[in-house]
């Protein structure tokens, strides 16, 4: 039996691969919402930030990985950014959400991977901490980690995630571009019963707004009824939660949401609310078994919060005030639908686990759909 590893660094240093940029949803000429988005139309539009992939597809039952976002280029753990942790269903595992809660920063990448993982991804990330320059001295990391479940296509009983591949999917991480569908965290996931993924969009607010960027990373894992600008995708599909009373609508969402904007935790969780707005205009639902999370952070570079003050500080913060915010709720909400249905217009079909194929979404007939309407 031939093991196929693949790592998705190979993309990040040449030309962006055709098949990679048609999968945007933009290209097939729909547009979300009224805003414009960055350049990129992902969050690396968010200046400073990084995303890597590791792709694990081994034999005939391993579809699993590894997706990083690293917020700024710098020492995290010693400059610290703004954060905030919104659970729209707590039916999962996000580690270091409680601290994140307590203090209102984040000290480590954004690691996400599969359920029974979680535990290789914190392992990841406390090495890679402990191994940066500066942090000789440390002795409490917390790790930020995020899954859903892909036991569907991927064999997770058999923990192949390993410290090493968190460490090179953070190795991996990079400013050009965000591969996606089937790649890193998002290599053995299922969305509305159609191949998920890893997906991403961007919003850039007018100069008269502040100029400031949103950015949004998914990994998709859920159910529901898909929606495509308010078009019934799944009833026309006929593919949908609870259709015959015998599919499950469970599963996972994880939202990263990234910006430059000088905000505090409290507007970040204010954003992080929004997030699942967004995920709602697609037709999730936050099922019972569903763990659906948003992760809120602002990289603005005059709001980094030091490790260590050697005296009494008074920290001097640069925030919008509340009258100023709205923008970037809608930027979030925007963003967010964009990037999920991107990870199902980007995915794949996949075969996997017990010979099991989940086919990705058939493009042709939702045009033709939503063309007729």
């Amino acid at each position: 039996m031939k093991h196929y590893l693949i790592i998705s660094i190979i993309v990040f240093f040449s030309a962006v691969p055709c098949s990679f940029s048609q999968g945007k949803l933009r290209s097939h000429g729909i547009e979300i919402g009224v805003m414009s988005p960055g350049s990129k139309n992902s969050i690396l539009d968010v200046s400073g930030v990084r995303v890597g992939h590791l792709t694990k597809i081994e034999g005939d039952d391993i579809r699993t990985g590894v997706t990083a976002i690293i917020p700024h280029q710098g020492n995290l753990f010693q400059n610290k950014i703004p954060a905030a942790v919104f659970v729209g269903n707590g039916f999962g595992k996000l580690a270091g959400s409680t601290q994140i809660d307590e203090l209102g920063n984040i000290e480590s990448p954004i690691i996400l991977t599969n359920t029974l993982s979680v535990a290789a991804g914190i392992e990841g990330v406390i090495q890679y901490t402990l191994s940066q320059d500066g942090n000789d001295k440390v002795q409490s990391v917390n790790a930020v980690v995020g899954e859903t479940n892909d036991g569907m296509l991927n064999d997770i009983r058999g923990m192949h995630i390993t410290k090493q591949d968190v460490l090179q999917a953070i190795s991996n991480a990079n400013d050009v571009f965000v591969e996606e569908g089937n790649v890193g965290a998002g290599t053995g996931t299922v969305c509305f019963g159609f191949k998920g993924g890893i997906g991403t969009a961007s919003r850039k607010l007018p100069t008269s707004l502040g100029d400031y960027t949103v950015g949004v990373l998914v990994q998709t894992n859920f159910g529901g009824v898909l929606q495509i600008n308010g078009t019934q995708i799944g009833k026309e599909l006929d593919q949908y939660s609870f259709r015959n009373q015998l599919e499950s609508a469970d599963g996972s969402c994880m939202i990263v949401v990234a910006t430059n904007a000088p905000v505090g935790e409290r507007t970040l969780k204010r954003m992080a609310q929004r997030a699942m707005m967004g995920l709602a205009k697609t037709g999730g639902i936050a099922s019972n078994g569903s763990g659906d999370y948003v992760i809120a952070f602002s990289n603005y570079e005059k709001n980094l919060i030091p490790h260590q003050q050697k005296t009494l500080t008074l920290l001097e913060k640069k925030e919008l005030g509340n009258d100023d915010v709205t923008a970037l709720f809608l930027a979030t909400i925007e963003a967010t639908e964009e990037a999920i249905l991107n990870s199902l217009f980007a995915a794949e079909d996949m075969k996997g686990k017990d010979g099991r194929t989940i086919k990705s979404l058939p493009k042709e007939k939702v045009l033709d759909i939503i063309n007729k309407r």
